[in-house]
C-alpha cells in the first residue's frame, strides 16, 4: 500500500480540481455576488436585502440554502455543458454518463417545477417562482 501523505495528485486530478473550482465554486460566488449589488432587483436579491436588515443568524438562514442551491446548479450546468464529464453508478450497478443521459437538463431538473429540490430535499429552500405555476 502506498503512503498517501506524500502523494501529489496526477495531472488529470489537478485538471479536474481546476475545473471544479473555476466552473463551479467561482461561478457560484460570482452569481451570488450579483444578488448583492445595490441595483439587483430579482426576487432572490430582494429577499436577501430584506433579510440583511435583520440579525446575522436570520440573514444566514436565508442565504445559506440559496448559496448551496446556486453551487449545485453551477455544478449541474458544468456537467450539462460538457465542461465536467462525469458518470454516476446507481445502486443497481448501472453507470450512466451524466452529460449524455442528462440531456443537458440536469440544472433545469434541479430547480424546475417540480424540481429535485422540492422532490428530495429534507431541508429548507425557497422557490422564488412558485407563484408562476
Amino acid at each position: 500500500m502506498r503512503d498517501k501523505s506524500n502523494l501529489m495528485p496526477n495531472p488529470e486530478i489537478e485538471e479536474f480540481a481546476k475545473m471544479l473550482v473555476q466552473e463551479v465554486r467561482d461561478s457560484a460566488i460570482s452569481s451570488c455576488d450579483v444578488l448583492l449589488r445595490p441595483n439587483a432587483a430579482g426576487p432572490t436579491a430582494k429577499r436577501w436585502k430584506e433579510a440583511a436588515a435583520g440579525d446575522p443568524e436570520s440573514f444566514a438562514k436565508v442565504i445559506i440554502p440559496d448559496v448551496v442551491d446556486d453551487t449545485i446548479f453551477e455544478l449541474l450546468q458544468a456537467i450539462d455543458g460538457g465542461l465536467l464529464t462525469l458518470s454516476f453508478t446507481a445502486s443497481n450497478g448501472k453507470t450512466v454518463d451524466l452529460t449524455a443521459e442528462g440531456l443537458s437538463e440536469l440544472a433545469g431538473w434541479y430547480v424546475g417545477i417540480p424540481g429535485w429540490r422540492s422532490m428530495y430535499s429534507q431541508e429548507r429552500f425557497i422557490d422564488d417562482y412558485s407563484d408562476l405555476r
